[in-house]
């Protein structure tokens, strides 16, 4: 089921809800500048059969409102459009699983709306707190010198995206891709070329928008706030991570009070067909048994 969502004046959002609407809600909240349709539908598909499951793309994503270029919005902006989601369904509490900047949002949920949430998963991302990392063997590292993004994402990242046409852009994403993944799995360049003909069906046109790059990211951070919440919170720790290598995910569970961390084997910033499974797995066991109403 589709449906449109007022989130603020001027802008629609974009939601597809799959599962019993009977089920436990859960909100998948993607990265930056990635249509909801990045999450594939074979994770989609098993997280629904034990819950109504809500995607939805972000504002200059997808079929929703591409404004950022008229009136410029704060990424604290894009949390509040989650809390949008769940208004416009008439939801008052929900499951919430978050990658890479949805991993963010999913924090500044964690910090500003508690009440909202039954629980958070948390994938691919960085803690939103300025408390160190306290190694295993006692060793503290400031957070400003936890292990940065890796020289090739950082490369490609800073290429300019021209237009050369539908296939030449797939090429470009497909690489993307590759480069996120990790390199620890095999990479299946057709899968992920599928997966970006879809989003730019589902999008009507392939141009590529920089606004969540471009928006202001200040007043995110929430220290106190993950040290003293009562959400159960997972951290999924992906060891071929490019973006947020661990520590990282490690760092994210000792800033978030009572979170804990299960690593997905090989994954890395991206979601191939080989961790659909144990992403799943262990998503659904953190969310069972949790208070759904």
């Amino acid at each position: 089921m589709q449906h449109f969502i007022d989130a603020a004046p001027g802008i629609r959002l974009w939601v597809e809800e799959r599962g019993s609407a009977d089920a436990p809600p859960l909100l998948l909240i993607m990265g930056a500048q990635a249509s909801g349709m990045g999450w594939p539908d074979e994770l989609v598909d098993a997280l629904a059969e034990h819950h109504r499951v809500i995607r939805y793309d972000h504002r200059d994503t997808g079929r929703s409102t591409w404004s950022f270029d008229s009136a410029p919005y704060r990424v604290t902006d894009l949390a509040r459009d989650a809390v949008a989601v769940l208004d416009g369904l008439g939801i008052e509490r929900a499951h919430v699983v978050g990658l890479s900047l949805g991993g963010m949002l999913a924090q500044l949920l964690i910090a500003d709306h508690p009440e909202r949430l039954l629980s958070a998963t948390l994938m691919g991302t960085c803690a939103l707190s300025t408390a160190p990392y306290t190694h295993p063997d006692g060793t503290v590292t400031p957070v400003g010198e936890l292990p940065g993004i890796a020289p090739e994402v950082l490369e490609m990242w800073a290429r300019p995206v021209e237009d050369h046409g539908l296939e030449a852009e797939l090429d470009r994403r497909v690489e993307h891709w590759r480069v996120l993944g990790g390199g620890r799995l095999p990479f299946d360049a057709e899968y992920f070329r599928a997966l970006e003909r879809r989003i730019v069906e589902h999008t009507g046109h392939y141009s590529v928008s920089t606004a969540h790059g471009s928006a202001d990211p200040s007043g995110m951070l929430r220290t106190d706030e993950l040290a003293t919440t009562g959400v159960p919170t997972l951290v999924v720790s992906a060891p071929a991570e490019p973006v947020f290598p661990p520590p990282h995910p490690q760092h994210l569970a000792q800033a978030v009070r009572g979170a804990r961390v299960v690593e997905v084997a090989g994954m890395g910033h991206a979601l191939p067909r080989e961790v659909h499974a144990p992403l799943a797995a262990a998503i659904l066991e953190h969310t069972a048994g949790r208070v759904t109403a």
